[in-house]
C-alpha cells in the first residue's frame, strides 16, 4: 500500500513545508520534489497531481489527530472531560507543528469547491467523535436531552477551528494550548453568569 512505503510520508512532510513556505499556488510539484529529495516524476507513482498532494495532507494529519484524540479519551470517564481532552490535543497538535497549522487553517481556505469537498471528507472521523461525546454528556445528564447534535458539533468544530485560525494569524505569538481552558469552559457555560446573587 503506498500510503505506508517511506517515500509517501516525505513527500508528505515536505509538502506540508513547502506550501506553509509559499503558499499553495506558489507550490510546483517540482518544489515539493526537491524538498522531499525524490525525483519529479517519482511524485506521480504516489499522488495523481498538486491537489491530490493538498488532499492527502490533509487526510494524512487529520488522521493522526483522530487517532491521538481517541487515544486520549479513552482513559476519560466523563463527557467532560473527554471534550477538554478533544480540544487540548487539538490545540497541542498544531501548537507543535507551526507549519502545519498555517497550510491547514490559511491555505486550504483558498481551495476551490471540489477540493473543499473532498477534504470535508476527511472531517468525518473527527466529527463523529464530537458526536459521541455530545450523546455521552446527554447520556450523564451533562448536556440537555433536547439539544441538536448536528448544529452543536459545528459550533464546536467551529469554535476551536476559528481560536486555531486567530493564532496562526498573530504569527503564533501567544500559548495557543492554554486558551484550552477557557474555550472547554465557554462551550460548557456559554456566556450566561452562574452567579446566583445576580438580579436578586
Amino acid at each position: 500500500m503506498k500510503r505506508n512505503k517511506p517515500k509517501y510520508k516525505q513527500i508528505i512532510d515536505a509538502a506540508v513545508e513547502v506550501i506553509a513556505e509559499n503558499g499553495y499556488h506558489a507550490s510546483q510539484v517540482s518544489k515539493i520534489a526537491k524538498k522531499a529529495g525524490v525525483a519529479d516524476g517519482t511524485i506521480y507513482l504516489y499522488f495523481k497531481n498538486k491537489e491530490d498532494i493538498l488532499v492527502s495532507v490533509f487526510r494524512e494529519k487529520m488522521g493522526e489527530f483522530i487517532e491521538k484524540i481517541r487515544e486520549e479519551i479513552t482513559k476519560k470517564e466523563s463527557a467532560e472531560d473527554k471534550l477538554y481532552s478533544l480540544i487540548e490535543i487539538h490545540f497541542k497538535q498544531l501548537s507543535l507543528n507551526h507549519q502545519l497549522a498555517i497550510v491547514t487553517q490559511l491555505e486550504l481556505r483558498q481551495s476551490n469547491k471540489d477540493l473543499r469537498m473532498k477534504i470535508n471528507n476527511s472531517l468525518k472521523g473527527y466529527l463523529a467523535i464530537i458526536d459521541q461525546i455530545l450523546k455521552e454528556g446527554i447520556e450523564e445528564g451533562l448536556f440537555h436531552p433536547q439539544i441538536n447534535i448536528k448544529l452543536l458539533r459545528q459550533m464546536i468544530f467551529g469554535t476551536v477551528d476559528e481560536v486555531v485560525t486567530n493564532w496562526v494569524m498573530k504569527d503564533q505569538k501567544y500559548d495557543l494550548v492554554k486558551q484550552a481552558k477557557d474555550v472547554h469552559y465557554y462551550i460548557l457555560n456559554g456566556l450566561k453568569s452562574t452567579d446566583d446573587k445576580k438580579g436578586s
